[in-house]
């Protein structure tokens, strides 16, 4: 399959994506993400959540931070 068969497949679901602000690339981090929410929920507090998952995904402590607001945002659209 050719690259631009995937991207017209999907591209009503690409457009709506971009349209809400949501990176291609952010998909690699849903299990960091995943990975922040449990321990959130086991009360860890936030600055050892951060350190911990930036030493075990191999990112900055500001891409954690990054991450974290990102993902937890509502989805708004002007496409949709």
């Amino acid at each position: 399959m050719k690259i631009i068969e995937i991207l017209n497949f999907n591209r009503e679901l690409l457009k709506m994506m971009l349209g809400m602000g949501i990176r291609l690339e952010d998909c690699r981090y849903i299990e960091l993400y995943s990975d922040y929410q449990k321990m959130h929920n086991n009360r860890l507090k936030v600055t050892y959540i951060v350190a911990t998952l930036a030493r075990k995904y191999s990112v900055s402590e500001r891409k954690v931070y990054y991450l974290i607001d990102e993902f937890g945002k509502d989805c708004t659209s002007d496409a949709v």
